[in-house]
C-alpha cells in the first residue's frame, strides 16, 4: 500500500508533459501526447493531466500509468470479444498500437441513471426530459437508481481541442451517415458484450461498474478495433458494491473510484460550464490519486509499483522508447 506521504511527495514530480522533439507528428490531448510513426504505428503517453468538463485542471500523482496499466488488464480480458489497437507496452505510460481511421462517435454504456456533465442522463432527467437519447424514462427516479436494463448512450466526438461531445441518438447516427446501419450494429453489439465482461470482472472484486465509455476505430483490414482506453477510472464510474445500498437509501452519493469524485468535488463549488473552477488543493489530489490506485488494486489482483526514484517518468520513458525503437 503506497502511503500518503509517497503520494504527496510525487506531486511536484508528476507528469504533466511528454513532448519529446525527437519524435515525429506530434499531437497533445486532454490527457495523452500522441505521435504518429511513418509505419503505421502510434505511440499514446499517458501524463498525469487530470480534465474534468472539458478542461485540464491539474495533474494527479501516478495517473497516467494507473490508466496505462488498468486498460492493459482490461485489452487482455477483453481480447476475444474485440481486437484492440495494442501493439506493445515499452513502458508503464506508453502504448504503441496500430494507428486506425477512428469512427466519428463515442459509445457509451450505463447500468445506472447517474452523472454530473451535461451529457449524463441523470442530468437531463433532472431538468425534466424523459425521452433520452431516444429511450423513454418513467416518472419518480431517483439520482443512481438502477436502471431496467443496459441502455446505450452515444455521443458525437469533440473535433477541436476543448471541444465538448453532444448526445446523439442510434436513429440520428445512421441517418447523418456518421455511421451504417451494419457498423452501429456491430459496435452497439460489441459494446454490449465488453460491458457485461467488464461489470462481471468488477462484481467479483467487490465493484459495480456504472457506466463506461468506448471508442472504436477501423484497421488497415476493416475490422471494427477497440482504441484509446478501455475501463479506466478515466473513462467509467465505479461504485464498492458493500456500501451502495445503504447509503443510496440515505440519499448519500456512493463511494466512488473514478474520475466522479473530481466532478462532484468541483461542482459542489461552482457551475464548471459558467464559473472559474477553484484550484485543486493537494489533499485532494493525494485522495483522487489514492483512489484510482485503489481501483487498479481492486480490479486486476495487482499491487500498484511507484516509480522508483532517481529517474523522472519523462526521463524513464524517453529511455525506454529509445530501447524499443532502437
Amino acid at each position: 500500500m503506497i502511503s500518503d506521504e509517497i503520494l504527496r511527495a510525487a506531486i511536484p514530480a508528476v507528469l504533466t508533459e511528454a513532448h519529446f522533439p525527437e519524435l515525429p507528428n506530434y499531437y497533445r490531448g486532454k490527457v495523452r501526447e500522441n505521435y504518429d510513426l511513418p509505419d503505421g504505428r502510434r505511440i499514446l503517453i499517458s501524463t498525469d493531466r487530470q480534465s474534468a468538463f472539458d478542461q485540464v485542471l491539474a495533474s494527479v500523482p501516478f495517473k497516467g500509468q494507473v490508466l496505462t496499466q488498468t486498460a492493459r488488464f482490461w485489452f487482455e480480458q477483453t481480447a476475444d470479444i474485440c481486437p484492440n489497437h495494442v501493439l506493445a507496452y515499452p513502458d508503464p505510460n506508453v502504448v504503441v498500437g496500430r494507428r486506425l481511421d477512428m469512427l466519428p462517435v463515442e459509445v457509451v454504456v450505463r447500468d445506472y441513471l447517474t452523472g454530473s456533465t451535461d451529457t449524463a442522463i441523470w442530468t437531463m432527467y433532472k431538468s425534466g426530459a424523459r425521452k433520452l437519447y431516444g429511450i423513454d424514462f418513467p416518472d419518480g427516479m431517483v439520482k443512481n437508481d438502477k436502471l431496467a436494463e443496459t441502455i446505450l448512450t452515444p455521443t458525437t466526438k469533440a473535433v477541436e481541442a476543448g471541444g465538448h461531445d453532444h448526445p446523439i441518438t442510434p436513429a440520428e447516427i445512421v441517418g447523418q451517415g456518421l455511421l451504417s446501419q451494419a457498423q452501429w450494429d456491430e459496435v452497439a453489439g460489441i459494446a454490449l458484450k465488453l460491458f457485461a465482461r467488464g461489470r462481471e470482472i468488477a462484481a467479483r472484486n467487490g465493484l459495480i461498474l456504472v457506466d463506461t465509455k468506448f471508442e472504436f476505430g477501423v484497421d488497415a483490414e476493416g475490422r471494427i478495433t477497440l482504441a484509446d482506453e478501455i475501463l479506466t477510472p478515466d473513462s467509467s464510474r465505479y461504485w464498492r458494491a458493500e456500501s451502495y445500498a445503504a447509503r443510496h437509501a440515505a440519499g448519500q452519493e456512493p463511494e466512488s473510484l473514478d474520475k466522479e469524485f473530481l466532478r462532484l468535488w468541483i461542482s459542489s463549488r461552482c457551475d464548471p460550464y459558467k464559473e472559474p473552477i477553484p484550484e485543486i488543493p493537494d489533499d485532494t489530489l493525494v485522495d483522487f490519486s489514492r483512489r484510482y490506485i485503489d481501483l487498479y488494486e481492486k480490479v486486476t489482483g495487482q499491487s500498484f509499483s511507484a516509480p522508483k526514484p532517481g529517474e523522472t517518468v519523462k526521463e524513464r520513458i524517453r529511455r525506454n522508447l529509445a530501447e524499443f525503437f532502437g
